[in-house]
C-alpha cells in the first residue's frame, strides 16, 4: 500500500538482508511480484501442511495427529494452534470468507457477488473431479442464475491465480491434444471442501484424492490425469526419468470397487510402474500392481 515499497526493498538488499514478501490478495496477487520487482526475486510457493509436517508440529504442540483429521480438515498450520473443533473450523471459516471470498471480490471488483460466491462454493465441493468451463457454465445456468461463459472461466482464473485451486490436465504424447480434454480440480486445501459440508456428511472420497494429489506435489512429482482408452487413471506423477501411474481409491474391499480400479491399468505395458493407494488394512499388491496402503504412503519421500 505504500508507494515505491519496492525501492524500500531494494535499499534493504544492499544491506545484505535476506527479505521475504507476502500479502493480501486483495493487494497483490503473487504472479505480479514479477512485475513489481522486476525479475529480482526468487518465487516460490508455500502450501497448506502435509501429513508429516502435521506430526511434526503436533508433537511440538503437544497432542497426536490422526490420518483422518487430515483427510476432513487439512493442513492449514494455524488450525493446530485452536485445541477445540469448534474452534478450528470457526478459524477455517473465517479463512475462507478473507482469503477465499472477500479479498478476490475485492481484488478483481466483482460487482456478480452472489454468483461468484455460489460459483465459488460449487467448485470447492467438487474438487478432485473433472470438469470444462462448459460443464460449470451449464450447472451454473440451470441451477445458480444466468451469466456467459467468459465469465465462469474468469471467475475460475481468479481462483487458480489466488491459489485456491489447481487445475491439472490430461497427460498427452501430443502437446496439442492436451488442448482437446477437460481439465481435474484440485483445491489448495481439503478443509475447502469439508467446511461447505453439511451434518458431518464429509466427502471422504474425493478429499482422499486431493490428499493424494498435495503429497505428491510435496514429493516433487508432476502430475496430469492418464487415459487408457477412455479409462481415467488418477495420476501420472512424473520426476526426472521416472514416470508412476497412481491409481487413488478410498477403499477396494468391495469386488466393485476393486476390478473398477483395477480395470484402469488394463492393457498397459510394464515401462511405467503402477500403483493403486488406498485407505485399506489389506494388501491388494499383483504381480503388476503395487498396493499402499495411506498411512504408509503419507510417510513416504518419494514413490
Amino acid at each position: 500500500m505504500i508507494d515505491d515499497w519496492t525501492e524500500a526493498c531494494k535499499t534493504l538488499r544492499l544491506e545484505n538482508c535476506s527479505l521475504f514478501i507476502t500479502g493480501s490478495n486483495s493487494k497483490l496477487l503473487s504472479s505480479e511480484f514479477a512485475k513489481q520487482l522486476s525479475g529480482r526475486f526468487v518465487a516460490f510457493r508455500v502450501r497448506p501442511f502435509v501429513y508429516k509436517e502435521i506430526i511434526e508440529y503436533s508433537k511440538e504442540l503437544g497432542f497426536e495427529a490422526t490420518i483422518m483429521d487430515y483427510l476432513i480438515y487439512g493442513g492449514f498450520p494455524n488450525r493446530f494452534e485452536f485445541r477445540t473443533k469448534e474452534a478450528q473450523i470457526k478459524y477455517l471459516n473465517d479463512l475462507d470468507d478473507t482469503i477465499v471470498i472477500n479479498d478476490l471480490i475485492t481484488r478483481y471488483k466483482i460487482k456478480k457477488t452472489e454468483l461468484f460466491k455460489r460459483l465459488v462454493n460449487f467448485v470447492l465441493k467438487s474438487n478432485s473431479r473433472i470438469f470444462s468451463a462448459k460443464s460449470i457454465y451449464d450447472y451454473v445456468n440451470k441451477n445458480i442464475m444466468n451469466c456467459s461463459i467468459n465469465t465462469i472461466m474468469k471467475y475460475l482464473d481468479h481462483l487458480k491465480e489466488a491459489y485456491v485451486i489447481d487445475t491439472i490436465n490430461q497427460y498427452s504424447t501430443k502437446v496439442k491434444r492436451e488442448l482437446e480434454f477437460y481439465v481435474k480440480i484440485y483445491n489448495a486445501d481439503v478443509a475447502l471442501n469439508s467446511i461447505r459440508c453439511l451434518d458431518n456428511r464429509f466427502d471422504l472420497t474425493h478429499n482422499f484424492e486431493n490428499v493424494i494429489y498435495n503429497e505428491l506435489l510435496y514429493m516433487g512429482y508432476k502430475v496430469n490425469v492418464f487415459d487408457n482408452n477412455g479409462k481415467e487413471i488418477d495420476f501420472i506423477a512424473s520426476k526426472g526419468n521416472m514416470k508412476y501411474l497412481v491409481q487413488v481409491a478410498y477403499s477396494v474391499a468391495e469386488e466393485k470397487a476393486y476390478n473398477r480400479e483395477f480395470e484402469a491399468f488394463h492393457n498397459l505395458d510394464n515401462s511405467m510402474q503402477k500403483i493403486l493407494i488406498t485407505n485399506d488394512e489389506i494388501e491388494y499388491s499383483t504381480s503388476i500392481v503395487r498396493h499402499i496402503k495411506l498411512k504408509d504412503f503419507l510417510l513416504m519421500d518419494s514413490l
